[in-house]
């Protein structure tokens, strides 16, 4: 880790996973509700000795550099604290705790939170869990509610959520018609099996829907069989909180809001066994069935069927049933499936698309639903779904979670990464250009337009590549007008500027070096603005954005825009201090309308 590192950090990294404190003389006291919120989080990095203003017009003019005043003394105090009381647990290992040597006579102190093991949340401060556990989303640190500590307690049990015996519930309260459908499709699948001979109590005590405390002799209904096989009143007696709801977007017409719908409407037992068989078909009805003997057999699976089955049952074996107001919700749209549950992931996103697969958080279900041939492989339901998009040419699953309403959304793709659509699109909106982009920058823009908007975190998955060198991309294709950054939710979302009419076309080497090179080869005399904007730098080198947008009568982001273009074709460059006290340098032999000699 260098300087190098450290600018870039400041200059692209995602305000969700950054935090910078001044601490000139010591470790400051804000650091532990940092460190909590990281931690329960996403993970993020923690700079020591450089100050943030909140107040700034762009991320580049945000953080001063200042350094700390013995760097080692603050180490020491870190760890001393850090391995006291003041945290319920240590993730960190030394190499998380750096010193930097930022400049001469410049050190700072950069420390490194991993996200926490799902069975190590919640990190917590100050021996409460409840007033000390701390989450991130973008404006910084927030006090977690009662709710979400309840949520990250119970994640911690490797036993899962489902098996707790209800008290007052009992096979009274079990759906027959619903849990004979299950036996006959679990008979089919397993001819002679010893289950089959077993009443229905018998029967649902070996996958865990019926349980008996061997030290207090309390028996009844679990969770799981409840949720899976009982009627619908006692269910919604239960859970009154949870729904279930699948809509068919496809084929609307008009102001149609969808053109089919499976929720609770009193003409069928709402349990999830109920709602699963139910939606898997609706689901897979128009996947193509190519006729296939296997011996006398007819198999018509495909690998879009094993996807959507796989996606379906994750749904469902990691779904958070007691979270408040809580819903299974799965839509069927043109050209993708999506499913959200309620909950987080146990794993960072990076881990799960690399092949790591954690326990669910209902192992019952998950048995009841893999004894007939759903989730064949425990643990490997995401891998598989990520085979069959690889094996498909699909583009890449999107599976992300929302802090704030407590979903995970998964969005499963069955269409390539450049549709003849989308091919389309953008030789419109690039025009010629469009010959010379870089792939990776046409698939950031291919992605921004199917999906309605990418995220950093969203292009790490697909383009293979870290945060920062995703920033990177998005910086790039910002500057030039083609992306237009929103901040809302964790993570900044970047839209396509469908209005954009080749703005950069006034540039005289066009988007090829662009979007690739940086501009390269200067601005041409279209650009009057930008020529504006380099001309009263030039008369005053110490001009900020703000006078600059009083004089020339655009706002301070527009102002931004053309910056960047000068400083892409390295007109100017900042000097000074990394904020108060800069200055505007004019690069040696500029000439605007051409190449620096």
């Amino acid at each position: 880790m260098d300087k190098t590192y450290i600018d870039e950090l400041l200059k692209y990294g995602e305000h969700i996973n950054l935090e910078c404190k001044k601490a000139e003389r010591g470790v400051p006291k804000s650091i532990w509700e940092t460190y909590s919120a990281f931690a329960n989080t996403n993970g993020g990095t923690i700079i020591l000795g450089v100050e943030e203003d909140l107040q700034a017009d762009n991320w580049d003019d945000r953080f001063r550099v200042l350094g700390v005043h013995n760097p080692e003394n603050i180490v020491k105090d870190f760890w001393n604290t850090i391995n006291s009381d003041k945290v319920n647990a240590c993730i960190l290992k030394d190499e998380n705790v750096q010193i930097v040597e930022y400049d001469e006579h410049i050190s700072i102190v950069v420390i490194q939170v991993p996200q926490a093991a799902y069975n190590i949340k919640p990190v917590f401060i100050n021996g409460n869990v409840y007033k000390g556990t701390f989450k991130r989303n973008f404006e910084g640190d927030y006090h977690c509610e009662e709710g979400e500590v309840k949520a990250m307690i119970r994640d911690a049990n490797d036993d899962g959520n489902d098996g707790n015996i209800l008290e007052g519930y009992s096979m009274d309260d079990i759906d027959v018609t619903t849990l004979k459908s299950f036996r006959n499709e679990f008979d089919n699948r397993n001819i002679g099996h010893p289950f089959n001979q077993l009443d229905d109590k018998e029967f649902l005590k070996q996958f865990g829907g019926y349980s008996i405390d061997r030290i207090t002799g309390k028996e009844g209904l679990t969770f799981a069989g409840l949720l899976m096989f009982g009627k619908g009143l006692p269910v919604r007696e239960r859970f009154s909180n949870f729904r279930m709801d699948y809509i068919d977007k496809t084929n609307l017409v008009g102001d149609m809001r969808y053109s089919d719908r499976i929720t609770y409407d009193g003409t069928w037992e709402n349990n999830l066994y109920n709602f699963f068989r139910r939606v898997l078909v609706k689901l897979t009805v128009d996947l193509k069935r190519p006729f296939k003997l296997e011996g006398v057999q007819r198999n018509d699976d495909t690998p879009a069927h094993k996807a959507v089955r796989e996606a379906l049952t994750n749904s469902v074996i990691h779904a958070d049933f007691f979270l408040s107001g809580g819903v299974l919700r799965i839509e069927k749209h043109n050209g993708c499936f999506c499913f959200r549950n309620p909950g987080t992931l146990k794993l960072p996103i990076s881990q799960i698309y690399e092949g790591g697969s954690s326990k669910a958080r209902n192992p019952r279900m998950q048995n009841m639903l893999r004894m007939i041939g759903f989730g064949e492989n425990l643990g490997s339901g995401f891998p598989i779904i990520l085979d069959v998009c690889k094996q498909e040419q699909w583009r890449k699953p999107d599976l992300d979670e929302n802090s704030e309403t407590k979903e995970v959304h998964l969005k499963l793709w069955m269409i390539s990464m450049f549709p003849q659509e989308v091919t389309e699109y953008m030789q419109q909106l690039l025009g010629d250009s469009i010959k010379n982009i870089t792939k990776e920058n046409l698939t950031v823009l291919s992605v921004a337009y199917i999906e309605k908007g990418v995220t950093n975190q969203r292009l790490q998955t697909i383009l293979e590549k870290n945060s920062l060198e995703v920033a990177k991309i998005l910086k790039l294709l910002t500057n030039v007008d083609l992306l237009i950054p929103e901040n809302k939710g964790r993570w900044t979302t970047y839209r396509l500027n469908k209005d954009y009419h080749s703005a950069i076309d006034g540039l005289s080497n066009g988007l090829s070096n662009g979007l690739s090179n940086g501009l390269s080869n200067g601005l041409s005399n279209s650009d009057s603005t930008t020529v504006q904007v380099f001309s009263l730098i030039q008369k005053n080198p110490h001009i900020t954005r703000k006078e600059l947008s009083t004089k020339i009568g655009i706002s301070v982001n527009a102002i931004q825009k053309h910056i960047d273009k000068l400083k892409i074709n390295n007109k100017i460059r900042r000097g000074g201090p990394a904020t108060r006290g800069g200055y505007w340098v004019i690069l040696p032999e500029t000439d605007l309308f051409g190449t620096n000699e």
